[in-house]
């Protein structure tokens, strides 16, 4: 089982080229333990610095260095906020473009829980209903897509 080649993708003798593959792209970003950490936590509304550091298990040096790339990549905003009393100090905001990362965030908790069970596992449903929620392959008209029927062109 595998995705169907078109045109470049299609030739066995394609060459990577830099910055050609969104996949490659997508990881000079979001690529490390650290960043997609991060983002789980920004998608489940922590914002402080502290608590990222906390929540995701990261060293202070860490998570101050993943939070400034995903700022520059604009995948966070920074938004001060002041304490009465205390000095200007910032929260980190998921921008629409790293709520769009969400559906990858829910895929790699499905793909962890069914591959490398560890109980209790999250799991996501929709707040309207109570169905579960999964990502899923399909095309523009809702069509589920498996791998077999997948058609990569370049």
């Amino acid at each position: 089982m595998s995705v169907q080649l078109e045109g470049r993708l299609a030739n066995p003798d394609r060459m990577a080229r830099p910055d050609f593959c969104p996949i490659e792209r997508t990881f000079k970003v979001v690529g490390t333990r650290s960043a997609m950490l991060l983002l789980r936590e920004a998608a489940y509304g922590t914002t402080r610095f502290d608590d990222f550091v906390r929540r995701a298990g990261l060293t202070e040096t860490v998570a101050s260095s993943r939070l400034r790339e995903l700022v520059d990549a604009g995948l966070l905003t920074k938004e001060p906020y002041r304490e009465p009393g205390q000095r200007t100090r910032y929260e980190y905001v998921l921008t629409p473009a790293g709520a769009d990362l969400m559906p990858t965030l829910v895929a790699l908790a499905a793909w962890g829980a069914e591959h490398l069970p560890h109980q209790p596992s999250p799991s996501y449903a929709h707040a309207g209903c109570g169905a579960p929620v999964a990502a899923r392959i399909e095309c523009a008209a809702g069509h589920a897509v498996t791998m077999d029927q997948l058609v990569a062109s370049a």
